[in-house]
């Protein structure tokens, strides 16, 4: 309690510094204070934005929930009409907040030779601008960051931007192993407790998932990614943040926000993934999902504006997200089946059922369930057997699908990402859909022709209108660098 007491004091501090500023602001971070409590308010910020803002537009664009019909806070998303003012806040909470506050932590770590903190920083600075150009596209990179040095950076292509990253993590985890001193930060450190061994695991399963996002790509590496299988040194504890309490302004961000400042209104299940739980009676429902008010669950299609008779939502089921939900920013299960996909694409798919039977296995761990459920689910003749056909794409698919349900409400912008990186589950003109596989349908009310839905979002006003070099883009349709299939 001591140290959530000292992580909430340094956060509402930092946040108040930093409530106007942007990218290429110094934060001013006060003298003398200590990194470890930068470090965590860094990690709230990244969890702020993942959990929150996040949670919300991913589960649109990943169709675990749609607006409900009688409201319209978020029609704008659920239309695919975001506007240019969309993401400001969010914006400002990764750079302003998160980055400004790594970057401090990391020179100081340096000037102390603290390795493992240096490390550790570095592991949430590439998490973080993988989060960022893979929403944006293009984004300040190599020139970002320097306060009055540059106040307007160039952008970086998101190729570029994934060969820097990685080139930061591989050099920062040299530099812990030549010079190996244990993080300081201790309990401050509020997703591994300083553990070091869980970092170097976290580095690994970070690197694989910026090399499987370049699959499709001409910057894929078979080589890495099997010698990091070879080493076969993944996360086995999820990488989380859950420093939240039942209290106000210290719940889970999506909570806060869309549960109990705005009613629970919003945000009701997309049959898209509904349908999909329902078909195979998937016990995760109960976790993903609360009921409706009349103890049943039930859903709409993707931006369906049509007349109900009763259309409030309480009438479908909801969200299951409470207060001191997690926001994670790895799980488990997504360890797994990276590894899986990786297995099949580069490895003739040896050992990949295991690794996506494992994957299946941890996400109902993670949602409640047991492991003798789950493995009836994988076993020979169950609802989810992965099955070898022998083709490299029908086998990826089986999963991305189980990958797709596994980051409901555990990492909803991820779930969102990957669909968009694989296409998986294929998105069909309504009435063409078949839930009990896996599909999409665009939005019943969107303002894109035919079955095209977002690919990215655009740049904050904030930063456009501030930095000349930073250029609106033209739609939300056009694709990021790795997004080639």
């Amino acid at each position: 309690m001591k140290n959530i007491m000292k992580f909430l004091f340094f956060f509402i501090l930092i946040t108040a510094c930093q409530e106007n500023l942007d990218i290429n602001d110094n934060p001013n971070t006060p003298v003398n204070v200590d990194k470890s409590f930068v470090l965590t308010a860094a990690q709230a910020s990244l969890a702020n934005g993942i959990g929150g803002q996040l949670t919300n537009l991913g589960g649109f664009l990943a169709q675990y929930h749609t607006q409900p019909p009688s409201a319209s806070q978020y029609v704008n998303i659920d239309t695919y009409n975001m506007n240019i003012d969309f993401s400001d806040r969010l914006w400002n909470e990764l750079w302003a907040g998160c980055l400004n506050d790594l970057k401090f932590v990391l020179e100081e770590s340096d000037e102390q030779n603290d390795t493992g903190t240096y490390l550790i920083a570095t592991l949430l600075r590439v998490y973080t601008f993988q989060l960022l150009t893979d929403l944006y596209g293009d984004i300040p990179y190599s020139e970002a960051l320097l306060g009055s040095e540059n106040i307007t950076p160039n952008p970086d292509s998101g190729s570029d931007i994934y060969a820097g990253i990685i080139a930061e993590l591989d050099n920062a985890v040299d530099k812990y192993n030549n010079d190996p001193v244990a993080s300081n930060v201790g309990a401050q450190d509020a997703i591994y407790n300083a553990d070091m061994d869980e970092w170097i695991r976290f580095a690994n399963t970070l690197k694989l998932k910026l090399y499987i996002r370049m699959a499709y790509t001409s910057q894929a590496n078979s080589a890495v990614v099997n010698s990091l299988l070879a080493d076969d040194n993944f996360i086995t504890t999820d990488a989380k943040f859950a420093l939240y309490e039942d209290a106000i302004d210290k719940a889970n961000p999506f909570y806060d926000v869309q549960i109990d400042r705005l009613g629970d209104v919003n945000n009701i299940a997309s049959n898209s993934l509904l349908q999909f739980l329902q078909a195979y009676a998937d016990p995760r429902i109960d976790a993903i999902y609360r009921k409706n008010s009349g103890g049943i669950h039930l859903a709409i299609d993707q931006g369906d504006r049509g007349n109900y008779t009763s259309d409030v939502a309480s009438d479908f089921s909801r969200p299951n997200v409470i207060a001191t939900s997690p926001v994670y920013l790895m799980t488990v299960a997504e360890s797994n089946f990276l590894q899986a996909e990786a297995l099949i694409r580069y490895s003739s798919g040896a050992g990949a059922k295991a690794k996506y039977d494992a994957g299946v296995l941890n996400s109902f761990l993670l949602y409640g369930e047991d492991a003798a459920t789950a493995d009836s689910f994988t076993t020979t003749g169950g609802s989810y057997e992965y099955t070898s056909s022998g083709n490299i794409e029908n086998d990826i698919r089986q999963v991305i699908i189980q990958k797709w349900v596994s980051l409901a409400y555990v990492n909803n912008i991820e779930g969102f990402f990957e669909t968009n990186r694989t296409l998986y589950p294929e998105t069909v003109a309504l009435g063409d859909e078949d839930y009990t596989v896996g599909n999409f349908v665009a939005s019943e009310s969107s303002v894109l022709t035919g079955t095209q839905t977002p690919n990215t979002i655009f740049y904050p006003d904030t930063e456009t209108t501030k930095n000349p070099n930073i250029v609106q883009k033209t739609s939300i349709t056009e694709k990021v660098w790795w997004d080639q299939k």
